[in-house]
């Protein structure tokens, strides 16, 4: 039971260290900002192509950064090859993820069918999704700061709904909240990436160092 109990912690310490790299909130902002931009967007577009244009960008983000943890990560922290433990955790959160899609899609159709919701009833209810989906992800993939993204996501859509209802802001105050929580995100991600480049040097350079001086 104690050395479950070890190698649970190890893996988990491990794994936080491995994506301790800051992509992973850049790659959030990106996506809170869609929130943002669509909405501007949808007026000369429609609210479908005004979407459907922004995921091309948000493709091009996930490549870049892909790239950026391949050239500029990896070559500083190495790469781990996951246990089965992990794989399982990794699934079970697939799973989770695909419920919560789902409760997202009725919320969705909820919302379609009676457009006469009041803002505040909507809000609410992709907020508790917004905070599950956050906790969830934070328990499973044992990222402490996630927890603390849903509750400010949570917050972001009845705070955005109060500023449009009551002083007159555009859009529910999506382009307000949903612009400082990219920022927010924006900012703590690149903290931890310049953080971890000034502070872990490459190994390929040591490994050549070592060479040259058996050479």
């Amino acid at each position: 039971m104690s050395d479950n109990k070890t190698l649970k912690a190890v893996d988990r310490k491990i794994f936080k260290s491995y994506f301790e790299d800051g992509l992973l909130d850049m790659f959030l902002a990106a996506f809170f900002l869609m929130f943002t931009v669509v909405l501007f967007l949808s007026v000369p577009l429609g609210d479908f192509w005004g979407t459907m244009i922004f995921l091309p960008f948000l493709g091009m983000v996930y490549l870049v950064l892909r790239y950026i943890r391949r050239r500029v990560v990896i070559p500083r922290i190495g790469s781990v090859k996951w246990g089965e433990m992990r794989k399982q955790k990794l699934r079970t959160w697939t799973t989770i993820l695909l419920v919560i899609n789902v409760i997202f899609l009725f919320l969705g159709v909820v919302s379609f069918f009676r457009p006469n919701a009041s803002g505040y009833t909507v809000s609410i209810g992709f907020s508790v999704t917004m905070l599950i989906l956050f906790t969830a992800a934070g328990y499973m993939l044992d990222f402490s700061f996630l927890y603390v993204y849903g509750i400010l996501i949570a917050l972001a859509l009845p705070v955005g709904e109060w500023l449009y209802q009551n002083a007159g802001f555009s859009h529910h105050g999506f382009p307000v909240v949903f612009g400082t929580l990219s920022g927010i995100m924006l900012a703590r991600g690149l903290y931890k990436f310049i953080t971890l480049v000034k502070e872990t040097p490459l190994q390929v350079e040591e490994e050549t160092v070592q060479e040259l001086n058996h050479g």
